[in-house]
């Protein structure tokens, strides 16, 4: 059905080519809101209506008389129909749905991956600071930012996945006193407790490491403790590394893995935050009021200029980030993609407007962003909102382990990234229709039963790549079909819209799709062939689940 459908795209664009040379608009197939209405519907005649100056119905039908004179609308349509004020719904013939089965078993792991291109993408997430436990707010950010990167990687992209964080800040300095204070034997709360102090359970863990001069080996960063409760220095060296190396031990539980980390504290070093002043300072697009020095944010959108440089000298916290973003620029990646709490909604005017006065060649809107609301978490009936570990929040690490990582994976993804979520560690438990990540893997796992029965009577799987998929024509069958075949163009879909919900929005329509199917129809019949063209059908079915799932990091279970 993809070869079918490429070939109907290509005969509406020379239809509309023929029919509107002066207004040719793309040729773009939709999907009916109903069924019945269709396998495929064109809006278009209602888009060139007004510029051609003609009744929109009356345009359909001399659409419509175009598209049959094509040989892929002969070839693979049963029926053009004119609706409401100007849609024309489109029937496909059975052959055009059934193809899709050999498609689909003839790609495998490829089905839905595009050609690898040469386009670079950087997808920057997580990027916590190193002064506790990921929280399951980050647990949300390595969600979608892994997604993401696969979905990039899916439609032939190379792909960078970066991790930025700070080891010289203000919370750093606070992490290294309070791990200082919990190696002289103080504990939270007592007279001589820093204030603002870190007061998990973690600090006194790293407390004990450094002073039994342990050594800890993070992904990007490897320090040896002291033990001198006086080493200030050297408490906040072994302090960021314990807790990188912690954080990577999550990441890793989570199957999320970096290419990239970035110190903010490097962009002071090595001059490229004093060199973006300067560079913004030359163009005119500051000024001095107050002793502080200002942004002219207000010429690039923003609602009010921003300062910059503060009277004390000390820069505010999105002009590194400009000198982070000219870096990335500079290192060859044209799109980037920022996932970010939404509390950051504020800072991307000021960035972007930065990033275009500092005269470099950066287009407005460099870079994306995809901001994520918060997620709370229920247990038992009751808003949980105390770790043991962390002290004041739920980590990523007490949602892996009440759960799994299949269930917090498909969860912290089944919702827009803009809307809030509930985390309901009870349902993420439940073997039912209402786990949607259960749902999924069930019909999965219920492919895979029949199939293994089928092995057990004498049934070979490569015989399928032979089946007689005209016999596949079942009302059900065709409701599956059209399913699979939507698959690549979501996945497209997805990407270009920074969307990986639409990922499991599309597995549980498909996982529905094949449960109905499973209710109506017997598949190990008396008559071979048809079971042949069945299992085919139920193979493809389990390859585009496995190969779904595999864009948000989830198992595909052969049993449950």
């Amino acid at each position: 059905m993809i070869r079918a459908q490429q070939e109907l795209l290509q005969a509406l664009g020379d239809a509309l080519a023929d029919l509107a040379p002066e207004q040719t608009p793309p040729a773009v197939f939709e999907s009916p809101k109903q069924a019945a209405h269709g396998d495929l519907a064109i809006t278009v005649a209602m888009q060139l209506a007004k510029p051609l100056r003609r009744n929109p119905r009356e345009l359909a039908q001399a659409l419509i008389d175009a598209l049959h004179r094509q040989p892929a609308v002969q070839r693979w349509v049963d029926s053009l129909e004119i609706a409401g004020p100007g849609f024309i719904n489109l029937r496909l013939k059975a052959a055009a749905k059934q193809q899709v089965v050999g498609e689909v078993l003839a790609a495998g792991e490829a089905f839905g991956r595009q050609p690898a291109t040469a386009e670079r993408v950087m997808v920057e997430f997580v990027s916590a600071n190193p002064t506790g436990p990921l929280h399951v707010g980050h647990g949300r950010q390595a969600a979608l930012g892994d997604a993401l990167c696969r979905l990039f990687a899916s439609q032939g992209a190379q792909v960078t996945r970066e991790f930025y964080y700070n080891d010289a800040g203000v919370q750093i300095a606070t992490l290294a006193t309070s791990t200082q204070a919990r190696i002289r034997g103080l504990n939270p709360g007592e007279p001589g407790w820093p204030d603002n102090a870190y007061n998990g359970e973690y600090i006194a863990d790293i407390a004990a490491d450094f002073l039994a001069k342990k050594t800890v080996k993070a992904d990007d960063r490897e320090f040896t403790a002291s033990g001198d409760p006086e080493d200030l220095d050297g408490i906040r060296q072994f302090a960021v590394a314990y807790l990188r190396h912690e954080q990577d031990l999550d990441l890793q539980a989570f199957g999320v893995r970096f290419d990239n980390y970035f110190l903010e504290s490097s962009l002071y070093t090595s001059g490229r935050v004093e060199a973006t002043v300067e560079r913004l300072v030359a163009a005119g697009k500051t000024y001095e009021d107050g002793g502080a020095l200002w942004l002219r944010s207000t010429d690039y959108g923003d609602d009010k200029d921003r300062v910059m440089r503060k009277s004390d000298g000390g820069y505010t916290y999105f002009v590194p980030d400009v000198a982070y973003h000219v870096a990335k620029w500079e290192r060859g990646f044209h799109k980037v993609i920022n996932v970010q709490g939404g509390d950051h909604h504020g800072t991307i005017a000021r960035v972007r407007a930065g990033l275009q006065a500092a005269g470099v060649g950066i287009p407005a809107g460099y870079p994306d962003y995809l901001l994520h609301k918060m997620v709370t978490v229920m247990k038992g009936g009751e808003e949980v909102k105390i770790s043991k570990r962390a002290g004041s929040y739920v980590t990523l690490r007490d949602l892996i382990d009440w759960t799994g990582r299949d269930a917090v994976r498909f969860f912290l993804i089944s919702r827009k990234a803009d809307t809030e979520f509930v985390f309901d560690v009870d349902l993420a438990l439940k073997k039912s229709d209402e786990n949607p990540v259960f749902y999924v893997q069930y019909a999965h796992a219920r492919i895979q039963s029949v199939v293994a029965q089928w092995r057990e009577s004498g049934g070979d799987v490569a015989a399928l790549a032979g089946a007689d998929l005209s016999l596949l024509a079942a009302p059900t069958e065709a409701a599956l079909m059209l399913r699979l075949a939507a698959f690549p163009g979501m996945l497209a879909a997805a990407a270009a819209d920074l969307a990986p919900h639409d990922v499991a929005f599309y597995l549980r329509d498909l996982a529905g799709a094949f449960h109905s199917y499973y209710a109506a129809e017997r598949f190990l019949g008396e008559d071979a062939a048809l079971t042949r063209a069945r299992l085919a059908l139920l193979a493809a079915t389990a390859q585009v689940l496995r190969n779904g799932l595999a864009m948000l990091g989830v198992g595909a279970p052969d049993k449950m």
